[in-house]
């Protein structure tokens, strides 16, 4: 990789934390991540105080990223099928198309790494769909549990339908629209 501008390196950075962390783990280390950025560890250093300041910012970009593929055209006013649609639809696209943004992303949700106060700023602005996973888990037969254990099984039904979509992309949208239906069918009927 070319180095990167001045400007431009912290950018570089983020970019290659996403696919070093996707390919290799947040146990990969600053110093393969730089190389990857095409700068030296040194100016690594110069944008993030430490590795845990860098695994911080990363979440909170992908956050960003993710919640802008989510919420835009976010359809606040429709029925909750049409709104979990959307959710689902917005989601797996994202996944799709960022796989590697998926992958670290995943790590970093898990990871104890991650600043609770990080975490909770990266929930601000997902309001509208907050609000219909939880309508989903009031109506539905999900609604004795943990709003948490229903978005975390909606990101498992979501990670087996890409995984199917990724490895045979002709039927992709059969099993798009076939895990909506099995998500749908398994949390909003009581």
């Amino acid at each position: 990789m070319a180095r990167p501008k001045t400007g431009d390196k912290r950018s570089a950075i983020l970019q290659a934390a996403t696919v070093t962390i996707a390919s290799n783990g947040l146990g990969a280390s600053t110093a393969s991540i730089a190389k990857a950025a095409g700068v030296g560890e040194g100016s690594l250093f110069r944008y993030f105080a430490d590795k845990d300041e860098l695994l911080n910012e990363l979440y909170r970009e992908l956050k960003n990223n993710m919640r802008h593929a989510m919420t835009s055209g976010f359809p606040a006013e429709a029925a909750l099928k049409v709104r979990a649609r959307h959710i689902w639809d917005s989601y797996v696209s994202w996944g799709m198309d960022s796989p590697d943004k998926r992958k670290t992303m995943a790590q970093l949700s898990v990871s104890d790494r991650v600043l609770e106060r990080i975490r909770q700023e990266g929930q601000a602005g997902f309001d509208g769909i907050s609000a219909t996973m939880q309508q989903i888990v009031d109506r539905g037969k999900l609604c004795a549990l943990p709003p948490r254990f229903v978005n975390d099984l909606l990101l498992s039904m979501a990670e087996t339908t890409m995984a199917a979509m990724a490895n045979e992309p002709r039927k992709a949208e059969r099993y798009r629209a076939a895990g909506f239906e099995a998500f749908w069918s398994a949390a909003a009927k009581k």
